[in-house]
């Protein structure tokens, strides 16, 4: 890689990392998972970056980090259950140090591809068509995916506000 690719890259990487980050996050919940991923996928863009137009290259991350998340939840390891002796340490102040929309605990139920159609959708506020792209699928299915996850959202919504009502 030449010396001016690789600058190029890294402005890449430092302008989009901690959205990656959150978009990882929101998708599996994890912020160990979602390091990885991001991780996993700034290696894969790295190798890949000579051939990127700087035009995708947007894009082109979204979609090598959508194609991580779905690659670790095919691994065994990550449905194994694991104990530890104590809680792991929440990450560092700053971004999403918290969260106080409750947004994962909400997401976290539903099956990926329809959390990472939601979190592309109405948290990065992209169209129906740039996440078919990024998720390679018709816009179609994006549709689909997302009616069916705000269904989904809807009725543990209302399960949930008439058990709060009868308890109350």
């Amino acid at each position: 890689m030449t010396p001016e690719s690789e600058s190029e890259f890294r402005a890449h990487v430092e302008a989009s990392r901690d959205a990656l980050l959150r978009t990882a996050y929101l998708t599996c919940g994890d912020w160990h998972l979602a390091e990885d991923a991001v991780q996993t996928s700034l290696i894969k863009l790295y190798g890949a970056w000579s051939r990127i137009r700087p035009e995708t290259a947007e894009a082109y991350t979204r979609r090598i980090l959508a194609n991580s998340l779905v690659d670790q939840t095919r691994r065994g390891w990550f449905r194994r259950e694991r104990s530890y002796a104590a809680p792991p340490e929440l990450p560092e102040e700053g971004a999403w140090a918290d969260d106080p929309s409750g947004a994962v605990a909400i997401l976290s139920g539903l099956p990926l591809k329809q959390r990472a159609t939601l979190v592309l959708r109405f948290w990065e506020d992209r169209s129906v068509e740039e996440t078919a792209r990024i998720l390679r699928c018709s816009a179609g299915t994006v549709k689909s995916n997302t009616a069916r996850a705000l269904q989904t959202l809807r009725e543990r919504t209302s399960t949930t506000d008439l058990a709060t009502q009868r308890s109350q």
